[in-house]
């Protein structure tokens, strides 16, 4: 057994950062009070801890630490006095029998090994010793205070482990080297350790950093010029040929990116091959085919859920109004495959590249939509209006519709303006539906029509388009928003659970207040700051900004599931079957929460990130913009329109700076891959 240390001694003992060198101060009992490493440490342990490396009798009194004299072993003097391998080596084949490959040689103390390859007597020498033992090292093993050689079959697994983990050693440093020379890469050809790494670097670009880098990653960052922080590592990334330049992180690994798989396309072409035979309830609908409907849209829409059309009424007075709404509920069943897609995704989003679905392409575009000279199954409202707007009557029907031709809102405004009597339709709805407006004005709505900007791409290029407030748009939105009064109220008096849309009402500047602003964008920005966001629930409430006492969103049902889902209420409704009741759709609509406030994200970064892009593709010295109000006044932060592009950004003002000020701002700082804008505005 070896001896138990005595004050003046070296030891040797274990602790998380490895093995360290001692010198044992005072003994009390079973413990042993230290002075640790090059510092002189102080600690205290059990004596069971401790490896006796050198008698320290010959110093009086015990020297304070191993690396002060007169033990003197610093890290210089222990490096020196350690063997070479090939010293090392010989002793142990004195030791180990190796003609016998499983022979099992005896232990000999730390001392005898000192002797071995140089002198006991050199306590520089035993602590080297002591020290290797403890690493990575094949030859021995150090146990209970001995020294043991391995056998020749225990080295040759271990050495063949130590060769892959040599050979690992020497890939991860080649990746990391890829890494500093910012080259494309093929990330199919990296080992399983790399691709690890390289996930990991992918989930710290888009913001997820739950998983720490190891620190050789961070080393190898660091040497690349890359901070781990997710800007510079999707700059890294992306010069790696890993990350597009225009990818979200937020879109990342969600149900959108992923798109649909083969048996959800698969169940969509099933659904076209049965369009055109009879469905539940087909018998029941309305044939509506003669009314001369017509839908408006953008040009580039190819989803097509809502068309409108007049009807002359019998007794000479005001027309009236049809507002037809695509049906895919008609093949679309409740819980089916496809419906529960839906409800993960919960709404289409529209980006700067295009659209990404809530349904398969293929449905999305062809017997969802109401499309040109096609009978198309369709939900249609029918609605008188009095003189002053108000609604009077209405009728709701599922309907066999046959629209007459498609509109662009350029072509709508003009039918409009002219009026011709070939096509009087758009000019006589558009009439009804300035009544309805003006209805909704005297009932409180609020008028924040103005110029909005948009950024889209094209091939990587991002392109500003504006729409300007005209007659068709307006005429389009008041009708929706009529249509979703409308069966707001029809909820409210047959006791329907809907998904209602409600905004609280908000106490706006005085007219006086208002009259001292520009019109327009500034005194937008002033009403539309003290407007609350709006709520869906079960429960009917108002709207305080479009001026109703109910709401219903139920015009988009291909592109929002809330819409689906209150025209399958509806359709319950007619049936005689078992609607949801409130506690159900309060449920529903909990579950669509996420997959909302997700699609809104990713919706807000994408526009974000193509205005960054914008201003990287079109450099100009500044910009005309009017200050809006004040975001951080002791930041020097406002949100400022600027004119030419219609939006508005967070920007650096002028202190003293007020609303409807013009400024000339200029970018400051762009950086896309960053999510970078900084702008700053002069007086």
């Amino acid at each position: 057994m070896p001896a138990a240390p005595q004050p003046g001694d070296l030891v040797g003992l274990i602790e998380d950062r490895g093995p360290q060198l001692a010198i044992v101060q005072d003994i009390r009992g079973s413990r042993a009070t230290l002075r640790v490493g090059s510092t002189a440490r102080p600690l205290a342990l059990p004596l069971r801890q401790l490896d006796l490396i050198a008698a320290g009798d010959h110093f009086a009194p015990p020297a304070p630490g191993p690396a002060q004299g007169p033990w003197g072993l610093q890290d210089s003097v222990l490096a020196a006095s350690l063997p070479a391998v090939r010293e090392l080596g010989a002793a142990w084949l004195l030791l180990a029998d190796s003609s016998a490959p499983d022979a099992k040689a005896s232990a000999i103390s730390l001392e005898e090994l000192a002797d071995l390859v140089g002198s006991a007597a050199d306590p520089a020498l035993r602590a080297a010793l002591w020290l290797w033992l403890q690493g990575d090292q094949t030859l021995f093993r150090w146990r209970q205070g001995q020294v043991l050689p391995r056998s020749l079959a225990e080295l040759r697994p271990l050495r063949l482990q130590r060769r892959r983990e040599q050979l690992a050693v020497l890939r991860r440093d080649a990746w990391h080297r890829q890494l500093q020379l910012r080259q494309p890469i093929e990330a199919g050809a990296l080992a399983a350790a790399e691709a690890e790494e390289l996930a990991l670097l992918r989930h710290w670009a888009r913001g997820d950093t739950e998983i720490p880098l190891p620190a050789p990653l961070r080393q190898a960052l660091h040497h690349a010029h890359c901070p781990a922080e997710a800007g510079p590592i999707r700059h890294l990334l992306a010069d790696l040929g890993q990350w597009p330049r225009h990818h979200l992180p937020s879109l990342e690994a969600t149900t959108w990116e992923l798109g649909f798989s083969a048996a959800l396309e698969a169940e969509a072409e099933r659904l076209l091959a049965l369009a055109e035979d009879p469905m539940p309830g087909d018998e029941h609908r309305l044939d509506l085919s003669q009314l001369h409907l017509f839908t408006i849209d953008d040009d580039d829409t190819v989803d097509i859920d809502d068309g409108l059309s007049l009807e002359p009424s019998a007794a000479g007075g005001l027309p009236r109004l049809w507002i037809h709404i695509a049906d895919p509920g008609r093949l679309i069943a409740a819980d089916s495959p496809l419906d529960l897609e839906a409800r993960r995704r919960a709404s289409s989003l529209y980006l700067a590249r295009g659209a990404l679905p809530m349904f398969p392409t293929a449905l999305v575009t062809g017997v969802f939509s109401l499309r040109q000279g096609q009978r198309c199954a369709a939900w249609s409202l029918a609605v008188d209006l009095d003189e002053t707007g108000a609604v009077v009557t209405h009728e709701l029907h599922r309907s066999w519709v046959k629209p007459a031709y498609r509109l662009s809102y350029g072509d709508a405004d003009e039918l409009i303006e002219l009026a011709p009597p070939e096509e009087p339709a758009p000019a006589r709805i558009h009439a009804l539906m300035q009544q309805r407006r003006a209805w909704r004005l005297r009932q409180g709505a609020l008028e924040l029509d103005q110029p909005e900007g948009r950024i889209r791409c094209r091939q990587d290029q991002a392109q500003l388009e504006v729409t300007d407030p005209s007659a068709s748009r307006s005429m389009v939105a008041e009708a929706m928003i009529l249509a979703g009064a409308v069966i707001a109220a029809h909820g409210i008096q047959t006791s329907l659970a809907l998904p209602y849309r409600s905004q609280q009402s908000a106490n706006l500047p005085s007219e006086q207040e208002l009259a001292d602003l520009p019109p327009g964008p500034v005194r937008h920005a002033a009403i539309r700051r003290c407007l609350a966001r709006g709520h869906v629930g079960v429960q009917p409430a108002p709207h305080f900004s479009l001026g109703l006492e109910a709401y219903v969103q139920a015009t988009s049902p291909i592109r929002r599931y809330g819409d689906l889902l209150t025209q399958r209420q509806l359709a319950l409704q007619q049936e005689g079957g078992a609607v949801l009741d409130e506690a159900q759709m309060a449920a529903m609509l909990g579950a669509l929460e996420g997959a909302v406030r997700e699609g809104i994200t990713i919706s807000r970064e994408d526009q974000r990130h193509w205005q960054q892009v914008w201003f990287e593709q079109n450099p100009q010295p500044q910009w005309r913009g009017l200050m809006l109000r004040w975001l951080r006044v002791q930041d020097d932060l406002a949100l400022v329109h600027l004119e030419d592009l219609c939006l508005d950004f967070p920007c650096l003002c002028p202190s003293g700076a007020n609303p409807g000020d013009p400024l000339l701002v200029r970018v400051e700082l762009v950086d896309s891959l960053r999510d970078q804008l900084r702008l700053r505005a002069s007086a």
